[in-house]
């Protein structure tokens, strides 16, 4: 009989109105279990890590999960880890990149509260742990699985804020579906090193995100540098482009010592050194890193875990390479 251990971190599945009618995470593991009808030949053990809604956790709650994955993969088949959908993308993300194992770890949650009368929460994690325990999802790596879809960690994205089918995954992030017969893969995603965990201790680099919009000045660029950002991503226009006053700031952030990694505020596509006059092409002259298909919130996981690594800038650098280049 496969195991399956389910990791509950609070979130909307977990979450039930309080007194004041506002929603906050409630439920344990066991709670959820009992809401999720019996799955047949599968052992499924649960295991509490947090009680929190998602935009309350940080880098040092998601260091800790992972670790808690890694020991729950030891000896299971599958993992799942419930999870609030406001930073679900970036959790899963941060997972993938510290998991090395063949064994599936799906992410899943809710966009309905658990006394809501369409809560969808039983339904996805159902779908969870049919799909952690199937084989064809054996070295998957970390992905997505809600209102039966089958998303890629790297790739995933929240695209509506409270419809119940809020995930998409661009760019073929979509590796398959979850129906009411099967489990349904239709790809699986191309697996990349996995970070040391036990090298991730201690205090965060800091990594700032700088969103472009029209006419944005170096500013916030400038803010970064002076804050001690050891690395800045810039939420470019586009394939990559910035304002003149934008390059400008960057390069002497370049010139200081910091990485910079370039993404597109666009929902989907990559960067790439196509323009000049403050384009990527000048941007990568200068020496900023273009993130390939990578979304600001994901780049800067990616660049404060390749930092955090250890080693100096250009070491940094190197660490990042196989991952920006889809």
């Amino acid at each position: 009989m496969p195991l399956v251990r389910v990791l509950t971190t609070g979130g909307t599945i977990a979450s039930r109105p309080d007194p004041d009618g506002r929603v906050v995470a409630a439920d344990s593991g066991d709670d959820l279990l009992r809401a999720l009808l019996p799955i047949e030949d599968v052992d499924v053990r649960v295991e509490d890590v947090f009680r929190l809604g998602s935009y309350r956790l940080g880098l040092d709650d998601v260091r800790e999960l992972a670790r808690r994955v890694r020991a729950a993969a030891a000896d299971a088949d599958g993992v799942v880890v419930t999870h609030g959908t406001d930073t679900m993308e970036e959790t899963a993300w941060f997972l993938d990149l510290a998991h090395g194992g063949p064994q599936p770890v799906v992410v899943t949650g809710a966009q309905r509260n658990a006394e809501a009368t369409d809560a969808d929460g039983p339904r996805n994690l159902r779908d969870a742990v049919r799909l952690a325990c199937d084989p064809a999802a054996r070295d998957i790596g970390v992905v997505v699985a809600m209102a039966g879809r089958v998303l890629s960690a790297r790739q995933v994205t929240k695209v509506h804020s409270l419809a119940v089918d809020a995930f998409a995954a661009p760019d073929g992030g979509q590796l398959g579906r979850v129906d009411a017969e099967a489990v349904r893969l239709v790809a699986v995603p191309r697996r990349r090193p996995a970070f040391d965990l036990d090298a991730l201790d201690g205090e965060w680099p800091r990594v700032d995100v700088v969103p472009l919009h029209l006419g944005a000045d170096g500013t916030f660029v400038r803010a970064a540098r002076e804050a001690g950002a050891r690395g800045i991503v810039l939420d470019a226009f586009g394939a990559g482009n910035v304002t003149p006053a934008v390059l400008s700031e960057t390069e002497k952030a370049l010139a200081d010592g910091l990485l910079v990694l370039v993404t597109s505020r666009c929902h989907a596509g990559s960067v790439s050194p196509v323009y000049g006059a403050g384009g990527g092409a000048d941007l990568a002259a200068a020496g900023a890193l273009l993130a390939g298909d990578l979304r600001a919130p994901k780049a800067r996981l990616l660049l404060t875990l390749a930092l955090a690594a250890g080693g100096d800038a250009d070491r940094a650098a190197e660490v990042l390479q196989p991952y920006v280049n889809p």
